[in-house]
This record gives structure tokens, sequence and C-alpha cells, in this order.
């Protein structure tokens, strides 16, 4: 092993080892992937067809047949879906994953909490007793438990609560206690990191590209975790650029085209093995002699023996550059047989311990006859090889289809749904266009045999014939066309409706016109939007399960892997949130607030866990919750500083006269009119008292009071599961 700027690469520059069992094999599960993919291909290119507005070469317009016009709404579809799944998956602005503790965590706990009180009347009691306690007082440990064992599972709080005293495991049962999460801290603590690791690797912009592809062609395809090391900019103190390369990991989009997975798997749980292919300049090629483990020899090896990318059949039709009557056939290599590149194989996957042990890779006496490895392989030469680093071992990637095909690897989109709606269409639209043409214009007859000779026959304005015979009229007349026009865009009409239920996607839920019946009235367009969400919601729960959440897991393993971090460390599990996004911030907020509202009931209140719903209520308000809510530290010191508040209100108050006799100096003015503030209908001794009372309750200064469940959340630690 070698250091080559500070990158770990392998010595294999001096070694010539011969790589042809493991390269025979890398290329023989990307020809047979490649080929039971062939029928996919074919799908994914009509849909791309009536996504772009053209026409196949298996159209085959008559001589008749003068409009070429192509209607697009499958394009329409397709941008108002992608619309849709954007503005719920990132209805929060950030990527839709959450990490919460489990059930039941373990290693760390729950929760513990500390009485301020207890502590006072503790100190009060030691003035009284032995200082080690005494039978009952409260603060036996559970059996087997000891104080150093309570602090190790604090996790992340450990030097935040370490050093408190009578600090207790479980939820604080008295309004003054303030309750610490540890497990909830130690979850929040991974999201943010998961989320910022997102963040730098631009996750977001190629969730995007995956979810334009799962619409469009019913797969999405996503790459990662995997280290990369990633260049910030800096400048020193002399203005030399002196850049900052951190390795983080990256996750990316990766095009349906390029992924040839298992031909044998339904999904990724599924596949042993999966081949992406890449296409990469002289510069991208040799850039890789820079990440670690690539042979830099194999690398100038393959760039010496020159480019060697072949395109397949179906490029030069998303470049719109076919030119070849030959449609599709199995070895079509198009117009671009010479390309400037080179095509570099990446394999995941399982191979066997043999094939294996006869490279010069250490396999540490590997106990399975199947070892996962990750190989790179360009111009027939091994420029990576490497035994999957992961643990436990997975293939980094993951697919999620638009809809959901039982049989095949590869899901089904929005464009592959309507395409016999999209044809009948355009075939309804060019009838009708055509048939308008023909009505628009007179059909002329003519009779030779009434016309002199060797005349030009084209009509035109203050056109004239000669005549040799015949009646006036009967050499030259003209014939109108049945216009039937408006039958034929009956019959479109009638096609568009079938377009809104095969997509699952009807034109007024992404803004069209036209909707009649219950769709005029404000709770009949709610109800119908409320239906045709149901396709959308569909997809997202999809991409919760086959994409979102393994992505999330993907990370959260790495992490544990690589990163030492104690504070992010625990019981853990990850959660994706494309479904619970999908509830409109607006509704979620009124039902949050109206249960809320619910809760604040004194029977109902202990059931309810008021730190989260402030916090969910802060969120649907695209606030941030870190700023508008406490954690765990800043809610303890809450609670205290309202204890001592209450307390100097309670002292500072003035005392009642016992007697009710009354006192004091007595004020001019007018006596209250009957109905007002003061007046009492009873009269008496007592008349006012109960309006007395209800003025001495109100709260100084015109504010409101505080509710007394508000108050107890504040107690308990607003902030808690921060």
């Amino acid at each position: 092993m070698a250091e080559e700027n500070d990158i770990l690469v392998l010595e294999d520059d001096t070694k010539d080892t011969p790589y042809t069992n493991i390269v025979s094999y890398v290329n023989g599960r990307f020809e047979r992937a490649k080929n039971k993919r062939y029928s996919d291909e074919e799908r994914w290119i009509q849909a791309y067809r009536n996504y772009r507005g053209v026409y196949g070469p298996e159209v085959q317009f008559t001589e008749a047949e003068k409009s070429r016009v192509f209607i697009k709404v499958t394009k329409t579809k397709v941008l108002a879906a992608y619309g849709q799944i954007i503005d719920v998956l990132f209805s929060q602005n950030r990527f839709p994953i959450g990490v919460e503790p489990t059930t039941l965590p373990e290693g760390v706990l729950d929760t513990v909490h500390i009485d301020p009180k207890e502590q006072e009347q503790n100190k009060m009691m030691e003035q009284f007793q032995d200082v080690y306690g005494f039978p009952g007082d409260g603060n036996e440990l559970e059996p087997g438990q000891t104080t150093s064992v309570l602090k190790d599972s604090l996790g992340p709080l450990e030097e935040e609560l370490g050093d408190l005293e009578g600090l207790k495991e479980g939820p604080g049962q008295t309004q003054s206690s303030v309750t610490f999460h540890p497990a909830m801290v130690a979850a929040k603590k991974m999201e943010k990191k998961i989320r910022d690791q997102l963040e730098e690797s631009a996750a977001t912009k190629h969730l995007r590209f995956s979810c334009f592809e799962c619409v469009l062609f019913g797969t999405a395809v996503m790459k990662g975790p995997f280290a990369l090391d990633k260049e910030y900019p800096n400048w020193d103190d002399e203005g030399k650029y002196d850049p900052v390369i951190k390795t983080v990991p990256k996750v990316e989009h990766v095009s349906v085209w390029d992924f040839y997975p298992d031909p044998d798997a339904h999904n990724m749980e599924d596949a042993t093995y999966v081949v992406e292919r890449h296409k990469l300049t002289r510069s991208q090629l040799r850039a890789l002699k820079k990440r670690p483990y690539f042979r830099s020899k194999a690398i100038e090896d393959a760039i010496k023996d020159g480019e060697d990318y072949s395109r397949e059949w179906w490029e030069d039709n998303l470049e719109d550059n076919d030119t070849s009557s030959d449609f599709g056939g199995e070895g079509f290599a198009g117009e671009g047989g010479d390309v400037e590149r080179f095509e570099v194989l990446e394999f995941w996957g399982t191979i066997d311990k043999e094939i294996i042990q006869e490279q010069d890779l250490e396999i540490d006496d590997h106990p399975d006859d199947e070892i996962q490895i990750n190989c790179w392989v360009c111009n027939n030469k091994v420029i990576r090889l490497v035994i999957n680093p992961f643990v436990p071992k997975r293939i980094p990637y993951v697919a999620s289809p638009y809809e959901i095909n039982p049989y095949s690897f590869f899901g089904v989109g929005l464009a592959e749904n309507m395409d016999d709606t999209q044809t009948l269409m355009n075939g309804f639209m060019r009838l009708a266009v055509d048939n308008a043409i023909l009505s628009g214009n007179l059909l002329i007859e003519v009779d030779e045999t009434n016309l002199a000779p060797g005349q030009d026959l084209t009509v035109y304005p203050g056109k004239i014939f000669r005549r040799q015979g015949g009646a006036p009229g009967q050499a030259i007349f003209g014939t109108k066309f049945p216009n039937v026009s408006s039958e034929n865009m009956m019959l479109f009409d009638k096609a568009r409706v079938l377009s809104d239920e095969s997509s699952g996607l009807p034109s007024y839920s992404y803004g069209q016109t036209g909707v009649q019946g219950t769709g005029r009235t404000a709770s009949g367009i709610s109800m119908l939007m409320g239906a045709a969400s149901n396709a959308i919601r569909t997809v997202i729960k999809n991409m919760d399960d086959y994409m979102l959440r393994p992505i999330g897991e993907s990370l959260f393993a790495f992490n544990m892997q690589f990163d030492f971090d104690p504070e992010i460390r625990g019981d853990l599990e990850v959660r994706a949130r494309g479904t619970e996004s999908f509830m409109k911030n607006e509704v979620r907020s009124q039902r949050l607030i109206s249960f809320l509202q619910i809760a604040s009931s004194p029977v109902l209140a202990p059931f309810a866990k008021f730190p989260y719903i402030m916090r969910e209520i802060a969120a649907t308000m695209d606030l941030d919750v870190d700023k508008v809510t406490n954690n765990p530290e800043e809610a303890f010191r809450q609670a205290l500083l309202l204890q001592q508040m209450q307390q100097q209100q309670q002292e500072q108050a003035p005392a009642q006269d016992p007697t009710g006799a009354g006192g004091g100096n007595i004020g001019t003015g007018q006596a209250p009119a009957p109905g007002e503030r003061g007046f009492a209908t009873g009269g008496g001794p007592n008349a006012g008292t109960q309006q007395q009372q209800q003025q001495a309750q109100a709260p100084q200064g015109g504010g409101q009071q505080i509710p007394p469940e508000l108050m107890a959340m504040l107690q308990q630690g607003g902030g808690g599961n921060a």
C-alpha cells in the first residue's frame, strides 16, 4: 500500500496480473442483464416519444392523411404528476427522512427526569436525616442498578446531565419535574447529521431527477451512500487557493438507462448483482486514480487501448438522431459507433471464492463460498477490485417503481399507462384537422370536354378558362365537402376522459378547467381532489418503501460503521416521511391545533405529548423547530425560571381582608349602571363579590391567563424531545 495525495491506493504499478476470469464474469453478467432488459427499453422509448410528441417509425401515414399533429397530453400529465410528487416530498423544504428511537430503545434510556422541588426538600431533610438517605425516601435504585449505570445510559446527554443530583429514570410524575429524552436527542442528532450529509451531496437535486424518470419510465434509481472526497473552495491569507478536501457520503441519481440489475430479481432485496454502465471521457477516467483503491497502471493501460464506447440502439432515439429504418434491432449501434468515450462497467454482487483467489486480493479466510465484491472493468482490464466494505453486506442501489409490476424488476410509468389513449387522441385529432381542411375548401370538378385543350387547370382568383362548348357553368363548378370534425372532437374528448382514468390523474387535479357537476362547488372540488390524490399517494408510498427508507437506513448504517460520535449512537430507526408529508401543511396544522384543544381537557391531558405536538405545529408552519422550541437544557432553565416567577408573585401579592368588611379610602365617582362590572343585583354585604374575585384572578397588565396545560407543558420541558 502507498499514499498518493493523502489518498490510499493500491501499489499495482509493477504488477501485471491477468484478470481474464473475473473480466469474463463481469462482462457475462452485463450481457445477460442487457439482453433481458430489451423489452423494457422498447417500453421506455415509446414512453419517451409520447412525452416528446414524436411519432415512431411504426406509425405509417397514408397519402390521404395530411396532418401530422401530436397532442402532448402525456407530457402534460407527466409534468403534473412530477410536480405533485415533488411538492409532497419537499413540502417541508428538507429531504423526507427522519430518525426516531425504537419503541423500546436499548442502550439509551427513553426518559429521565429531575424534580427541583424534590431537590429542595431533600436538602431540607438532610439537616435532620442521615446524608445517605433513609428507607422510603423514594430514591432507591432499581435492582442491580447503580448511579454509574444510569449515567452511562444517558447517551448524548451524559455530559449535560451526568453531574446532576436527583436524576431518575422514567418520566416525571409532577408538574414541577422536568423530563429529558436521551434516546430522542440521539435520534435528532443522527437525523441532523444525515440531513447535513444529504445536503452536502446535493441529494435533493438527484432525487428530483429520479422522481422524473419514475413518472416517465416507471422506475427511479439512486445510488449510495459511498465515500467521496469533496473539494471545498478555500484561500489562505496570501490569496493562494488552498481547497479543503473532506470525505462525505455521496448519494446520487442513476439513470434507468445505465442500470442493469439481476434479470431474475423482482426488487433490490432479491438482486444478487447490479451493473452500472458509465460513459467517461479520458479526463474522467484518469480522475479515478485519485479515488481509493483504483489501480493506476490498469487505468493507463485502458487509456492506451483507446476509446471503446459503442452506442446502444436506444441512444440515438433519445437524442432524436435516429436516421435508420431498422428500429431496435439487436446489436444496432445507430450512427454513433465511433464515440470518443470509454465504457466502464461497475459491478456490485457476489462471485465465487475460487475466482477471487486468483486475484491479488486478501480475503482473510472468508468462510463463505461466495464473496460480495465491487469490480470496475474498462477495456477488459480491472481498474478496481475490493470486497464490499459495507457491514452488513448490501448493494448500494435503491430502485422505486411508479406502479408495481409484481413480475418484473422495473415498474410501470404514467406514460405507459396512457399509451393507448394517447394514440386514440392523436388519431381523432388528425381526422378532425384533415376534415376541417377539406370542408373549408371547395372540391373543383372540371369537364375538360367543354374546355379548350391545353389549359392550366390551377384555380386562383381572377383565373380565366376558355370554353369551347356546352352550357355556361357546366365545365367548372365546386362541391362542398361535409364537415364532421365535431364528431371527431367528441371522440377526442372521450379519449381524453379515458386518459384521466388510465393515468389516475384527472385534469382538474392540475388546474384544467371544464369540470362539471360536483366539481362546480367548493365541497365537490375538495371531494374530487381527495379522490384524485389516491394515485399520487400510492406512488409516494412506493417511494417511501423502496427508496427513501432504504437510503436513510443505508446512511444510518454508514454513520454507525464509520462515524464514532457517541452522540448519534443508539437504538434508532429510520422513518420515511413522504407519505406523512402528503397531507398539506395547512390541513395538518389545523388537525394538530384541533387535537391540542381536545387534549387540553384535564382528563385527556396526561395522555398527550405536548412537546411533540408543539414541534409538529411549528414544522407545519415552515418554522425552524430548533429555534422556536426548547431543547432539554433550555426547558430545564425555563421551568426553574417559571417556578421562581410564581414564587415572587405569591410573595408580592397583597393579603386579602379575612373579614370581608373592606377598608381603605373611598374614591369619588359615579355608581355603576345595571349590567356593568361592579353592579350586583342581589344587594347585601356580599354584592359584587363574584366580580371582585374574577378581577383578582385576572392576570395583571391586561394579558391572557396561561392555560394550566400549557404551564404544565413548560414545566415538564417543552422541548424535551428536541
